[in-house]
């Protein structure tokens, strides 16, 4: 495996929201280019890179898209349901069967159960119960109970935070641990710049490695990209596969969901203990706009309030010490809704190299109307939630990250819809398959991560048996 990052150091500053938020001690050297907003210009950015991806980073959401969200794709939910069950127990996803309104039909129970609710959240769990909402336990892929590995502490750095006791069930303490026990090799700091080609094989992956840039080439019978939505299309477009069957569709059509955080102000101390309490999620607007749209409207989300570090560093220069006392009082609900796959949001390359040679990704993107109107759906009921729980007053935060992006290899039934086939082979070429969310040709409105893993365990088995 060739990975562009280093591993995980897993050390006290791996839960300092200074180190890791603000200093962004995992940053890439090299950035990707982004125009969003209506913006003119590029902007550089600089993900984090690391062996694991960003599971690494994530909260450990794990739910699965539902029947109707499989509109547009060259497979149905029946063919994932098998792999999102074996994803479940792969990740150690804790949650609770029947209690979500709009739970697609399994085949059976999660392979465990969820923890007790902590106060933060049985603050929100009563609002909306009392608001008729159906509140229940967010799948979570934490480590509460296998007691063979370190299990979850219940601490408030998982959002934006690698685990420094290696609690959370990410890629590299699950897949990677299990298939360097099976013989994996990994080569860490390797960017993979292009596929060398020979007729409609790739017969090599070139790049640039450690130390000091230096060139390698790697040669293999099949190759599978799991870069990301933002640079395995840029991979294939090094590659130049524009001309070939799939290849018009690579870049385009980037989603990462119109999402948005509404923090409530309360009169008292919302969590003085400071305790682990991303336990709620709510899915009853799921369908409401659907009929309309063609779309989900997406979910609602119990998440963490930043550190007030955190707070007063991107809050405006004469409120800054206001802002960091203000999130001892704060509670925050995540409202995810789905956003439309448009061609014109894109990963391209226009040319600009970074210090390796390596040309850099650009990205596209803006959100439409219909976008828009699915977010603020959700951000009145969050609204109404915080109220109810005690909130004297609301205030909406946007997210621009890329954190859930997909779409940019999408699948579809025929070349000229899609990157790659059902079974995530890219079309123009017999040997290339694409595994991650680049793949989704709709985003749904649920965090991506769990539908990766099934549809990655779903390519494998069958390329195995090819």
């Amino acid at each position: 495996m060739l990975e562009r990052g280093q591993p995980v150091r897993r050390d006290a500053d791996d839960w300092s929201p200074r180190r890791i938020l603000l200093e962004r001690r995992y940053r890439t050297d090299t950035p990707v280019l982004v125009r969003q907003y209506g913006a003119r210009r590029y902007a550089p950015e600089y993900p984090n890179a690391v062996l694991g991806g960003s599971s690494v980073f994530y909260g450990g959401a794990s739910m699965r898209l539902r029947e109707k969200d499989f509109a547009g794709w060259p497979l149905s939910y029946a063919d994932l349901e098998p792999f999102y069950s074996e994803a479940e127990v792969l990740l150690g996803v804790h949650g609770r069967t029947g209690d979500d309104p709009h739970e697609p039909p399994r085949t059976g129970d999660y392979p465990f159960a969820p923890t007790p609710l902590t106060p933060p959240a049985q603050r929100i769990e009563r609002a909306a119960r009392s608001l008729g909402y159906r509140p229940f336990a967010l799948p979570m892929a934490l480590n509460f109970g296998d007691g063979a590995r370190p299990r979850c502490v219940r601490c408030i750095t998982c959002d934006g935070f690698p685990c420094q006791i290696g609690a959370k069930n990410d890629v590299e303490v699950t897949v990677l641990a299990a298939a360097r026990e099976a013989g994996l090799e990994i080569m860490a700091g390797a960017r993979a710049a292009r596929l060398r080609l020979a007729g409609d094989r790739a017969v090599a992956v070139e790049g640039v490695g450690l130390p000091a840039g230096s060139p390698f080439e790697v040669e293999a019978d099949t190759f599978v990209l799991a870069a990301g939505a933002l640079h395995t299309p840029a991979l294939l477009l090094r590659t130049g596969v524009e001309g070939r069957p799939g290849g018009g569709a690579v870049g385009r059509h980037l989603m990462r969901h119109c999402n948005g955080v509404v923090a409530g102000v309360f009169p008292f101390r919302t969590n003085p203990e400071q305790v682990f309490h991303k336990q709620i999620c709510l899915t009853d607007f799921y369908e409401d706009l659907r009929a309309e749209h063609g779309t989900a409207v997406g979910v609602i989300q119990d998440i963490y309030t930043p550190a007030a570090p955190v707070v007063r560093h991107h809050a405006p220069r004469g409120l800054r010490h206001l802002a960091g006392w203000v999130t001892g009082f704060m509670q925050n609900l995540l409202c995810i809704a789905e956003d439309e796959p448009r061609a014109a949001n894109a990963v391209s390359l226009k040319g600009e190299r970074d210090q390796y040679g390596l040309e850099i990704p650009a990205v596209d993107h803006a959100y439409t109307g219909a976008d828009e109107e699915r977010l603020g759906y959700l951000v009145k009921g969050a609204r109404r939630i915080l109220r109810r729980a005690g909130a004297l007053v609301t205030h909406l935060y946007l997210i621009d990250t890329f954190s859930h992006a997909v779409g940019t290899a999408r699948a579809a039934a025929e070349p000229d819809e899609g990157a790659v086939d059902a079974g995530g082979r890219f079309w123009g070429l017999e040997n290339v398959y694409v595994t991650d969310g680049s793949i989704l040709p709709h985003s749904g409105g649920v965090n991506p991560s769990l539908t990766i893993a099934a549809f990655a365990l779903r390519a494998a088995r069958a390329l195995v048996q090819r």
